[in-house]
């Protein structure tokens, strides 16, 4: 069974601690076996590639590397907060922002 995760894919992040350490960007793609994300910008990694049929030339390509969840908070009108859960009107499980009590 999956663990339920705090962020979501396009959520706006700040990295807390790394070599990336204070950078922000949105969530591209969730990992949630590796509890890894890629965010767009952050941690930027070069690729090798070998020349082939499709990139005869071969060469090095820039690409984001992903970085571990625990790293990550939720950015919330340009604050880094702490996500909860809580019940709206409605009977639905929402997210929201532990430090300003804001509904994401």
């Amino acid at each position: 069974m999956q663990k339920k995760l705090n962020i979501k894919v396009g959520d706006s992040v700040r990295v807390i601690c790394g070599s990336s350490k204070g950078q922000e960007g949105n969530v591209t793609a969730i990992d949630r076996t590796k509890m890894r994300v890629t965010v767009q910008g952050v941690n930027m990694i070069k690729k090798h590639n070998k020349p082939s049929a499709s990139n005869p030339q071969g060469g090095i390509e820039e690409k984001e590397g992903t970085v571990h969840i625990s790293n990550l908070m939720v950015v919330v009108n340009g604050e880094a907060s702490r996500i909860g859960r809580k019940l709206n009107e409605k009977g639905k499980l929402v997210r929201y922002a532990k430090k300003s009590g804001e509904v994401i």
